[in-house]
């Protein structure tokens, strides 16, 4: 790694007064945000407040209805993302651009407006080691994408950035990929550039941790217009939130209760599955979770977390292994699931927890629609049985939704995880597999769905807790193991362990 800096570029940004209206909603409603040259700045807002409409203005994706933005003091129009390259912003998405079949080299040529009809690998190679011998970070040029980590094909997006000469980088979620320490280097070592003036940084991130730790500056959107901002250094967490939920009351979550030696609730015994392909995703993973604790299962995105709950949830056959709960075998079909109190919360429940063209009262049914009450003689559906429960749930989980008879494809994110919620956890449970409950949602609704996971906890229940959120985990769990290429490591005891050796344990070290 060279020790010669780049040039002091960085580009200073703002917007001024800036709308954007779709239809009746106005997205924006005259936003104005200052992103001084070499800061580091995050923003911050729910889902719904207008961040991503934001960022898609200035590089270009839309066009404002009214309002500017400017680049070092000067008004420029920006008409499409290739335009804001030229002005030297670019942006990391939260979904990769990455062409999986080609190298990071390739990937990087390919990336220029201009690149040569006819390419001279041995000239572009060697420019493109020179360039890497500048960067804080690097990467195998030589390496397929398909065949980079994660974290990798992160720190490749942003690299092509800088590749292509762009000195305001703003940044979406760039650490939900990534371990806790490839997180904490590439925002050190991005947060230095910044120092240096070399570059500026606009990340949109609901990590408070990494905000306070990195970001010199914060500004705050709510419903579209901005409700804050100031110095994230000196700014409390609490006022962070104020400023995105408003006065909103938040749900207080119960604290742990101590335990002692838990009874075994449910149990995976060398629990092996395999992909469509026949490649295994899972193998001989074994895992107690005892009555009233919560197990969390922390890694990075695809290490077969989603294939667990899959086979835990009987959408995926198991290819060796055996399933108990309470000591007895158990497979994840209705009548055991009913038998032994077994209730889950999948990630994306619009997908995988109910019907979207279905009515919520009719969702809520789904695991009690063919039981007393509900059901009358002969096994006959009752509407208005079905409706009146839904009324109750609704009303109990505070679920906002303009009637049981509306389509839940209609609710908010949020919304539809409290009407999942709400069928899941009104009953009596024994044991509860969630997976990444609070992903994309709003603050109040990760208060909410947080303490309903730690009272069913403090009920008794086993809690199997997947998530990729590691503070989510570090929050709740009793116990905390790491899925690593379909293996999982050896339950740690969260008092006994660190962020640190997760995140070792997450890069498969």
């Amino acid at each position: 790694m060279s020790q010669s800096p780049l040039p002091p570029r960085a580009l200073a940004l703002a917007t001024r007064g800036i709308t954007k209206i779709f239809g009746p909603m106005r997205a924006l409603d005259d936003v104005s945000v200052e992103v001084p040259a070499g800061s580091f700045h995050a923003l911050l807002g729910e889902n719904g407040a207008g961040k991503s409409t934001l960022v898609k203005c200035i590089m270009g994706f839309y066009g404002a209805d009214e309002g500017q933005v400017l680049l070092d003091g000067a008004p420029v129009r920006i008409d499409s993302p290739r335009q804001a390259q030229a002005q030297g912003i670019g942006m990391v998405y939260q979904h990769f651009t990455l062409v999986p079949c080609l190298t990071a080299a390739e990937n990087l040529v390919m990336a220029r407006a201009a690149a040569p009809a006819v390419i001279n690998w041995r000239q572009e190679t060697r420019g493109l080691e020179e360039f890497m011998d500048r960067m804080p970070f690097r990467v195998r040029l030589d390496k397929q994408v398909a065949d980079l980590s994660a974290g990798e094909k992160q720190k490749l997006e942003i690299l092509k950035l800088l590749y292509l000469d762009q000195r305001f980088l703003i940044l979406d979620e760039p650490t939900s990929v990534m371990t806790p320490s490839e997180a904490d280097e590439v925002l050190t070592l991005l947060r230095g550039m910044a120092e240096r003036q070399e570059i500026t940084v606009l990340m949109i991130s609901h990590k408070f941790r990494e905000v306070k730790a990195f970001c010199d500056g914060f500004t705050v959107l709510r419903r579209g217009r901005v409700t804050g901002g100031g110095d994230a250094r000196t700014a409390s967490v609490t006022e962070m939130s104020r400023m995105m939920i408003g006065e909103t009351e938040l749900r207080e979550r119960a604290a742990r209760e101590s335990r002692g030696l838990p009874r075994p609730r449910l149990v995976l015994e060398q629990v092996c599955a395999e992909d469509e392909t026949g490649r295994q995703v899972i193998e001989n993973l074994s895992l107690t979770v005892g009555a009233g604790e919560v197990l969390g299962i922390a890694g990075v995105s695809g290490n077969g977390q989603a294939a667990l709950v899959e086979v835990l949830a009987g959408q995926r056959p198991m290819s060796g292994g055996r399933l108990l709960a309470d000591g007895a075998p158990f497979t994840p079909r209705r009548a055991d699931l009913d038998r032994y109190k077994v209730f889950g919360l999948p990630e994306e429940p619009l997908r995988n927890a109910t019907v979207p063209r279905m009515t919520v009262a009719e969702n809520m049914a789904f695991r009690s629609f063919d039981k007393r009450p509900l059901a009358g003689r002969f096994g006959i559906l009752s509407p208005a049985r079905i409706r009146a429960q839904s009324r109750d749930l609704i009303r109990r989980y505070n679920v906002r939704t303009s009637s049981p008879d509306a389509l839940i494809e209609t609710l908010s994110g949020g919304n539809v995880q409290r009407a999942v919620l709400a069928r899941e956890l009104s009953g009596n449970v024994d044991v509860l597999i969630v997976a990444n409950p609070c992903f994309g949602l709003d603050f109040a609704s990760v208060a909410e769905i947080r303490a309903q996971i730690m009272d069913q906890r403090n009920r008794g229940a086993a809690v199997l807790l997947i998530s990729e959120d590691l503070d989510e985990i570090l929050e709740l769990a009793d116990r905390i193991a790491v899925m690593s290429e379909g293996r999982l490591t050896p339950a740690m005891a969260v008092e006994t362990t660190s962020r640190a050796e997760i995140g070792r344990l997450m890069g498969g070290h």
